[in-house]
Protein backbone atom coordinates (compact mmCIF):
# COMPACT_ATOMS: atom_id res chain seq x y z
CA UNK A 1 0.00 0.00 0.00
CA UNK A 2 1.75 3.55 -1.08
CA UNK A 3 1.03 6.27 1.60
CA UNK A 4 0.99 9.47 1.00
CA UNK A 5 2.74 11.63 3.52
CA UNK A 6 2.88 15.17 3.06
CA UNK A 7 1.32 15.89 6.64
CA UNK A 8 2.59 14.60 9.85
CA UNK A 9 0.76 15.94 13.15
CA UNK A 10 -2.71 14.95 14.14
CA UNK A 11 -4.46 17.38 12.10
CA UNK A 12 -3.06 16.24 8.68
CA UNK A 13 -3.19 12.42 8.96
CA UNK A 14 -1.73 10.23 6.27
CA UNK A 15 -4.35 9.31 3.60
CA UNK A 16 -3.83 5.83 1.74
CA UNK A 17 -3.66 6.20 -1.79
CA UNK A 18 -4.86 4.57 -5.36
CA UNK A 19 -3.46 5.20 -8.77
CA UNK A 20 -5.35 5.39 -11.40
CA UNK A 21 -4.56 3.72 -15.12
CA UNK A 22 -2.86 6.70 -16.08
CA UNK A 23 -0.52 7.00 -12.96
CA UNK A 24 -2.43 9.74 -11.35
CA UNK A 25 -1.85 8.79 -7.81
CA UNK A 26 -5.52 9.92 -5.57
CA UNK A 27 -6.09 10.05 -1.72
CA UNK A 28 -8.39 6.90 -0.98
CA UNK A 29 -10.67 9.62 1.10
CA UNK A 30 -12.21 12.66 -0.90
CA UNK A 31 -15.34 14.51 -0.39
CA UNK A 32 -18.83 14.15 -1.43
CA UNK A 33 -21.19 17.10 -1.97
CA UNK A 34 -24.60 15.87 -2.37
CA UNK A 35 -27.24 18.09 -0.57
CA UNK A 36 -24.74 20.94 0.10
CA UNK A 37 -25.25 24.01 -1.18
CA UNK A 38 -29.02 23.39 -0.17
CA UNK A 39 -28.92 25.52 3.03
CA UNK A 40 -28.30 29.15 2.63
CA UNK A 41 -27.63 29.50 6.07
CA UNK A 42 -24.94 26.27 6.33
CA UNK A 43 -23.39 27.76 2.78
CA UNK A 44 -20.25 29.09 4.71
CA UNK A 45 -19.48 26.38 7.29
CA UNK A 46 -19.52 24.10 4.00
CA UNK A 47 -17.25 26.26 1.75
CA UNK A 48 -14.75 26.22 4.74
CA UNK A 49 -15.45 22.63 5.10
CA UNK A 50 -14.56 21.81 2.26
CA UNK A 51 -11.28 23.75 2.29
CA UNK A 52 -10.58 22.78 5.54
CA UNK A 53 -11.01 18.75 3.80
CA UNK A 54 -8.27 19.46 0.89
CA UNK A 55 -5.84 21.17 3.60
CA UNK A 56 -6.19 17.71 5.38
CA UNK A 57 -5.35 15.94 2.32
CA UNK A 58 -8.77 15.16 1.01
CA UNK A 59 -8.22 16.96 -2.41
CA UNK A 60 -10.33 14.91 -4.36
CA UNK A 61 -13.76 16.80 -4.66
CA UNK A 62 -17.18 15.36 -6.32
CA UNK A 63 -20.25 17.18 -7.46
CA UNK A 64 -22.58 17.05 -10.13
CA UNK A 65 -24.66 18.96 -12.47
CA UNK A 66 -27.78 17.25 -10.18
CA UNK A 67 -26.86 18.26 -6.96
CA UNK A 68 -29.39 21.21 -6.54
CA UNK A 69 -29.62 21.51 -10.19
CA UNK A 70 -25.96 23.24 -9.93
CA UNK A 71 -25.82 25.02 -6.44
CA UNK A 72 -23.20 22.37 -5.17
CA UNK A 73 -21.33 22.93 -8.33
CA UNK A 74 -21.74 26.99 -7.43
CA UNK A 75 -20.24 26.25 -3.97
CA UNK A 76 -17.92 23.69 -4.90
CA UNK A 77 -16.31 26.89 -7.14
CA UNK A 78 -16.63 29.73 -4.67
CA UNK A 79 -14.62 26.59 -1.96
CA UNK A 80 -12.13 25.54 -4.36
CA UNK A 81 -11.29 29.54 -5.41
CA UNK A 82 -7.56 30.26 -5.53
CA UNK A 83 -6.95 26.74 -4.09
CA UNK A 84 -7.69 24.98 -7.90
CA UNK A 85 -4.17 23.68 -8.74
CA UNK A 86 -4.59 21.65 -5.30
CA UNK A 87 -8.15 19.94 -6.13
CA UNK A 88 -8.65 17.06 -7.76
CA UNK A 89 -12.38 17.71 -9.31
CA UNK A 90 -15.43 15.61 -10.11
CA UNK A 91 -18.53 16.13 -11.82
CA UNK A 92 -21.28 14.40 -13.84
CA UNK A 93 -23.52 14.46 -15.96
CA UNK A 94 -26.94 13.74 -16.84
CA UNK A 95 -27.94 10.35 -18.49
CA UNK A 96 -30.37 12.59 -20.75
CA UNK A 97 -27.35 15.22 -21.75
CA UNK A 98 -25.02 12.43 -22.03
CA UNK A 99 -25.48 12.77 -25.70
CA UNK A 100 -23.19 14.15 -28.21
CA UNK A 101 -25.82 17.04 -29.30
CA UNK A 102 -25.83 18.16 -24.97
CA UNK A 103 -22.61 16.55 -23.30
CA UNK A 104 -20.74 19.75 -24.32
CA UNK A 105 -22.98 22.43 -23.00
CA UNK A 106 -23.51 20.82 -19.83
CA UNK A 107 -19.75 20.39 -19.36
CA UNK A 108 -19.71 24.16 -19.84
CA UNK A 109 -22.20 25.04 -17.77
CA UNK A 110 -21.00 22.82 -15.50
CA UNK A 111 -17.10 24.17 -15.52
CA UNK A 112 -18.68 27.83 -15.75
CA UNK A 113 -20.38 27.36 -12.12
CA UNK A 114 -17.54 26.09 -11.08
CA UNK A 115 -15.46 28.83 -11.95
CA UNK A 116 -12.68 26.18 -14.21
CA UNK A 117 -11.62 25.62 -17.41
CA UNK A 118 -11.30 22.29 -17.00
CA UNK A 119 -12.74 19.28 -14.91
CA UNK A 120 -9.88 16.34 -13.36
CA UNK A 121 -12.69 13.54 -13.98
CA UNK A 122 -16.15 14.00 -15.61
CA UNK A 123 -18.62 10.57 -14.78
CA UNK A 124 -22.08 9.46 -16.49
CA UNK A 125 -24.16 9.84 -13.55
CA UNK A 126 -26.41 6.84 -14.31
CA UNK A 127 -27.23 4.56 -17.51
CA UNK A 128 -29.90 6.43 -19.45
CA UNK A 129 -31.03 6.20 -22.91
CA UNK A 130 -28.46 7.10 -24.72
CA UNK A 131 -26.08 5.07 -26.37
CA UNK A 132 -22.57 3.92 -24.50
CA UNK A 133 -21.56 4.75 -28.14
CA UNK A 134 -22.30 8.39 -28.23
CA UNK A 135 -21.66 8.67 -25.19
CA UNK A 136 -17.98 7.87 -25.00
CA UNK A 137 -17.38 9.94 -28.09
CA UNK A 138 -18.47 12.55 -26.42
CA UNK A 139 -16.28 12.38 -23.07
CA UNK A 140 -13.75 11.88 -25.58
CA UNK A 141 -13.91 14.52 -27.67
CA UNK A 142 -14.03 16.35 -24.54
CA UNK A 143 -10.78 15.16 -23.47
CA UNK A 144 -9.29 16.26 -26.83
CA UNK A 145 -10.29 20.23 -26.61
CA UNK A 146 -8.79 19.81 -22.56
CA UNK A 147 -12.20 20.45 -20.96
CA UNK A 148 -11.86 17.53 -19.21
CA UNK A 149 -8.65 15.29 -18.34
CA UNK A 150 -10.26 12.21 -17.69
CA UNK A 151 -13.47 10.04 -17.72
CA UNK A 152 -15.65 7.70 -16.13
CA UNK A 153 -19.35 6.37 -14.94
CA UNK A 154 -21.29 5.99 -11.60
CA UNK A 155 -23.83 3.46 -10.78
CA UNK A 156 -23.10 1.13 -13.57
CA UNK A 157 -23.12 -3.03 -12.94
CA UNK A 158 -20.69 -5.85 -14.38
CA UNK A 159 -22.53 -6.50 -17.36
CA UNK A 160 -22.86 -2.89 -18.45
CA UNK A 161 -19.04 -2.50 -17.63
CA UNK A 162 -18.23 -4.98 -19.73
CA UNK A 163 -20.39 -3.47 -22.74
CA UNK A 164 -18.60 -0.60 -21.98
CA UNK A 165 -15.21 -1.31 -21.85
CA UNK A 166 -15.70 -4.08 -25.28
CA UNK A 167 -16.50 -0.50 -27.34
CA UNK A 168 -13.86 1.38 -28.75
CA UNK A 169 -11.93 3.76 -26.82
CA UNK A 170 -14.14 2.17 -23.79
CA UNK A 171 -11.49 1.17 -21.87
CA UNK A 172 -10.41 4.88 -21.03
CA UNK A 173 -13.07 4.45 -18.48
CA UNK A 174 -10.90 5.79 -15.35
CA UNK A 175 -13.60 5.11 -12.41
CA UNK A 176 -16.93 3.36 -11.15
CA UNK A 177 -18.77 5.55 -8.64
CA UNK A 178 -21.01 2.81 -6.82
CA UNK A 179 -22.57 2.70 -3.33
CA UNK A 180 -20.68 1.13 -0.83
CA UNK A 181 -20.41 -0.06 2.75
CA UNK A 182 -20.30 -2.41 4.86
CA UNK A 183 -24.40 -2.90 4.92
CA UNK A 184 -24.51 -2.77 1.32
CA UNK A 185 -21.27 -5.36 -0.12
CA UNK A 186 -22.78 -6.56 -3.64
CA UNK A 187 -20.10 -5.40 -5.68
CA UNK A 188 -18.14 -7.84 -3.87
CA UNK A 189 -19.35 -10.52 -5.45
CA UNK A 190 -18.18 -9.60 -8.83
CA UNK A 191 -17.95 -6.03 -9.80
CA UNK A 192 -15.69 -5.30 -7.74
CA UNK A 193 -13.26 -8.22 -8.50
CA UNK A 194 -14.10 -7.78 -12.47
CA UNK A 195 -13.31 -3.97 -12.07
CA UNK A 196 -10.52 -5.09 -10.58
CA UNK A 197 -9.03 -7.37 -12.90
CA UNK A 198 -8.89 -4.62 -15.40
CA UNK A 199 -7.34 -2.26 -12.65
CA UNK A 200 -10.04 0.28 -12.62
CA UNK A 201 -10.73 1.52 -9.06
CA UNK A 202 -14.15 1.93 -7.40
CA UNK A 203 -15.52 5.33 -5.86
CA UNK A 204 -17.52 4.66 -2.81
CA UNK A 205 -20.42 6.77 -2.40
CA UNK A 206 -22.74 7.02 1.15
CA UNK A 207 -19.80 5.14 2.60
CA UNK A 208 -21.46 5.57 6.07
CA UNK A 209 -24.81 4.87 4.69
CA UNK A 210 -25.35 8.57 4.39
CA UNK A 211 -28.34 8.15 2.21
CA UNK A 212 -29.91 4.91 3.40
CA UNK A 213 -31.81 3.31 6.34
CA UNK A 214 -29.03 0.55 7.79
CA UNK A 215 -26.79 4.03 9.32
CA UNK A 216 -28.68 3.35 12.17
CA UNK A 217 -28.37 -0.29 12.58
CA UNK A 218 -24.36 0.11 11.74
CA UNK A 219 -23.50 2.47 13.89
CA UNK A 220 -25.67 1.11 16.77
CA UNK A 221 -24.33 -2.62 15.94
CA UNK A 222 -22.35 -4.58 18.46
CA UNK A 223 -19.19 -5.13 16.42
CA UNK A 224 -19.04 -2.17 15.13
CA UNK A 225 -19.33 -0.49 18.45
CA UNK A 226 -16.79 -3.18 19.58
CA UNK A 227 -14.42 -2.52 16.76
CA UNK A 228 -14.86 0.83 16.97
CA UNK A 229 -14.03 1.27 20.82
CA UNK A 230 -10.74 -0.85 20.47
CA UNK A 231 -9.07 1.36 18.04
CA UNK A 232 -10.73 4.84 19.91
CA UNK A 233 -12.39 5.86 17.02
CA UNK A 234 -16.17 6.53 16.39
CA UNK A 235 -18.67 4.05 14.50
CA UNK A 236 -18.79 6.45 11.67
CA UNK A 237 -14.72 6.20 11.78
CA UNK A 238 -14.61 2.70 11.69
CA UNK A 239 -17.24 2.53 8.34
CA UNK A 240 -14.85 4.75 6.99
CA UNK A 241 -11.78 2.81 7.40
CA UNK A 242 -13.22 0.14 6.46
CA UNK A 243 -14.44 1.14 3.29
CA UNK A 244 -10.91 2.22 2.12
CA UNK A 245 -9.04 -0.88 3.33
CA UNK A 246 -8.56 -1.99 -0.01
CA UNK A 247 -5.84 -0.17 -2.47
CA UNK A 248 -8.57 0.19 -4.98
CA UNK A 249 -11.49 2.07 -3.27
CA UNK A 250 -11.89 5.96 -2.96
CA UNK A 251 -14.60 6.98 -0.43
CA UNK A 252 -16.01 10.66 -0.62
CA UNK A 253 -18.44 10.71 2.45
CA UNK A 254 -20.38 14.26 2.52
CA UNK A 255 -18.79 16.42 5.50
CA UNK A 256 -20.57 19.37 6.22
CA UNK A 257 -18.80 20.70 9.28
CA UNK A 258 -15.21 21.38 10.52
CA UNK A 259 -15.65 18.69 13.12
CA UNK A 260 -16.79 15.94 10.91
CA UNK A 261 -14.01 16.74 8.12
CA UNK A 262 -11.17 15.87 10.97
CA UNK A 263 -12.60 13.05 12.46
CA UNK A 264 -12.98 11.86 8.52
CA UNK A 265 -9.35 12.36 7.97
CA UNK A 266 -7.97 10.95 11.33
CA UNK A 267 -10.39 7.82 9.87
CA UNK A 268 -7.83 7.33 7.59
CA UNK A 269 -5.03 6.03 9.48
CA UNK A 270 -7.20 3.39 10.84
CA UNK A 271 -5.39 0.12 10.39
CA UNK A 272 -8.05 -2.39 10.66
CA UNK A 273 -6.32 -6.27 11.64
CA UNK A 274 -7.82 -9.56 10.22
CA UNK A 275 -9.72 -10.25 13.58
CA UNK A 276 -11.70 -7.02 12.73
CA UNK A 277 -12.58 -7.79 9.09
CA UNK A 278 -13.71 -11.35 10.15
CA UNK A 279 -16.05 -9.78 13.18
CA UNK A 280 -17.29 -7.38 10.60
CA UNK A 281 -17.79 -9.88 8.23
CA UNK A 282 -19.85 -11.90 10.52
CA UNK A 283 -22.37 -9.48 11.38
CA UNK A 284 -22.38 -7.94 7.53
CA UNK A 285 -21.52 -11.06 5.65
CA UNK A 286 -20.90 -10.10 1.63
CA UNK A 287 -23.64 -12.07 -0.40
CA UNK A 288 -22.30 -15.43 -2.27
CA UNK A 289 -24.60 -14.57 -4.92
CA UNK A 290 -25.28 -11.88 -7.30
CA UNK A 291 -27.72 -9.46 -6.49
CA UNK A 292 -28.60 -6.17 -8.22
CA UNK A 293 -26.48 -3.00 -7.74
CA UNK A 294 -27.61 -1.03 -4.69
CA UNK A 295 -28.00 2.48 -5.44
CA UNK A 296 -29.67 5.29 -4.38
Amino acid sequence: MTIQSHHKDALHPDIPSLVLHDGTELPRLGQGTWHIGDNPDQRQEEIETLRLGVELGMRVIDTAEMYGEGRSEELVGEAIRGIRDQVFLVSKVYPHNAGLNRIAKSCEASLKRLGTDHLDLYLLHWMGNIPLEETVEGMERLVTEGKIRRWGVSNLDTSEMKKLTSLERGGHCAVNQVLYHLGSRGIEYDLLPWQRANGMPVMAYCPIAQAGSLRSELVHDPSVKAVAERHGITPYQLLLAWCIRHPDVMAIPKTSSPEHVRDNAAAARVQLTEEDLNLLDQAFPAPGHKVPLDIV
